[in-house]
This record gives structure tokens, C-alpha cells and sequence, in this order.
């Protein structure tokens, strides 16, 4: 069990049941979309954001993406950070089927890959010293790598996300600031700016 410092907050139930027993930090609940009507939650997350950082760990799937958005314009900004699983297909063991999208949602994650997830965020975690700090990527960057502004770069961002095992469904902003948490601005123009 790894100890982190931010509180998490998850999508339900069974993805808070799963990282309680992979994480040692306060974990709060959405209640899926119903944290879009729950003022008092809401206040309670951005306390939680005030007092200790908030990390955002939604299910990669669209609903997960709705309320991520959600949180993110709710919340000050310099308080939260992502974590993003990859997109993994299949059904979580206590459903009969797959959900909508067909892809597994934090509760159906290994244990590693969250603990990744949550390193890549920025997590400070207990023994591994603070976060990393963004590393100054900028949309210019990504323009250089042909990542945006080019009629091939949708394709070329998806290739990307889907090698770092990223999200099919984050934004070209989003993307970058998960870049920012993976590259300075030195290792990723000498990795993608041709």
C-alpha cells in the first residue's frame, strides 16, 4: 500500500473500495453524476483540494470524461491534478456485461496500473519524494511534433495516446498537461520534434 498525499476522488463505490485497498489517502466519492447536484459534496472536494491537493480518477470512458470536465471548471485548477487509466476493454467481475464503451473502469484496474496512474499525475507519495513538476510543454510543442495543426494530427495523437497508454478520449489540453507530468520540455522536443 502506497501512502499519497493529495485526497483522490473516484467516480462510485467500487472504484473507492478498489484504491482503498491499493492507497492510503482520504478518497471521496462523485456519486457519478450526481456530484453535478450535490453542492454540500462539491464543497467537500474543494476542501479537500484547499487542504491537501485533489487528484481526479475517473473511468476513461465518456461518462468519466463528462464529470472529470465537470470537477475540473468547479475546482481551482491549481489545486487538482488528473490521473487517467488506459483504456483496457472488458467487464469488471461483478457485472454480467461490458459497460456501454466496453472498457474496464478504475474498479477493474490492476493494482499497478493505478499506482502508475497516479505516479504520472504527480502524485507525492510517502517515500518517493513530491510530485513531479510540469515540464513547461507548450501547444507550440505540440504544433512542432504535428501533434495539432496539421490535417494528420488527430491520428497522430491518438497513436501517441495510445502508446502511453493514455486515454483514447483526452483532449488536445488534457494531453498536454498529462505531457507536462511525463516530459520536460527538453526530453519530449527531443523525443517528437523532428
Amino acid at each position: 500500500m502506497i501512502r499519497v498525499k493529495e485526497a483522490i476522488v473516484v467516480e462510485g463505490r467500487y472504484d473507492a473500495n478498489t484504491l482503498r485497498q491499493i492507497v492510503d489517502a482520504p478518497v471521496f466519492e462523485t456519486g457519478g453524476f450526481g456530484v453535478f447536484n450535490d453542492r454540500e459534496r462539491l464543497k467537500l472536494l474543494r476542501l479537500a483540494a484547499e487542504t491537501r491537493g485533489l487528484i481526479i480518477l475517473t473511468d476513461s470512458d465518456g461518462a468519466g470524461f463528462v464529470i472529470r470536465r465537470y470537477l475540473s471548471g468547479a475546482i481551482d485548477p491549481k489545486r487538482v491534478r488528473h490521473a487517467y487509466i488506459p483504456d483496457v476493454y472488458g467487464k469488471e467481475r461483478r457485472k454480467r456485461t461490458a459497460s456501454r464503451e466496453g472498457k474496464l473502469g478504475v474498479e477493474g484496474m490492476r493494482p499497478e496500473v493505478i499506482v502508475e496512474a497516479l505516479r504520472r499525475a504527480g502524485a507525492t507519495i510517502e517515500g518517493e519524494g513530491s510530485g513531479r513538476a510540469p515540464g513547461g510543454i507548450t501547444k507550440a510543442d505540440l504544433y512542432a511534433a504535428g501533434l495539432s495543426g496539421r490535417p494528420d494530427s488527430a491520428e497522430r495523437r491518438r497513436a501517441l495516446l495510445k502508446a502511453l497508454d493514455l486515454p483514447e478520449r483526452m483532449s488536445p489540453n488534457a494531453m498536454l498537461r498529462a505531457l507536462e507530468l511525463l516530459y520536460t520540455r527538453e526530453e519530449f522536443r527531443a523525443k517528437f520534434v523532428e
